[in-house]
């Protein structure tokens, strides 16, 4: 797994900087834009909400991106915040290398 180092930017910080800030938009009317409240809209620019799917349709039909750049952010945002929150993950026993890496041409029974 790569280890990333910094942390990686908020969605939030992105949609205030990059579209709100440049086109002089209110959080206000953005969130009527939207069809969200003023309140849901200010957690995610404040770092304190996340992008959900849900939003990611809103923010991509908005702005004219896909969905996927607004839920990529969000993801590699979570990722690295539970790395370095939680250490629960690690006690988790990879499996050996030979079993991962056999003949994935064999069709073997699914584990019940």
């Amino acid at each position: 797994m790569r280890k990333m180092t910094r942390r990686p930017t908020h969605p939030g910080h992105i949609l205030r900087e990059d579209y709100l800030v440049p086109l002089s938009v209110k959080i206000q009317d953005m969130a009527e834009i939207l069809g969200i409240s003023r309140k849901t809209l200010s957690k995610i620019i404040n770092e304190r909400g996340s992008i959900t799917p849900d939003m990611a349709l809103r923010l991509s039909r908005a702005f004219d991106t896909s969905p996927d750049f607004w839920l990529n952010l969000q993801k590699n945002f979570d990722l690295w915040l539970a790395e370095q929150t939680s250490t629960e993950w690690q006690k988790v026993k990879p499996f050996p290398e030979h079993i991962l890496h056999r003949d994935s041409t064999v069709i073997s029974e699914p584990v019940a």
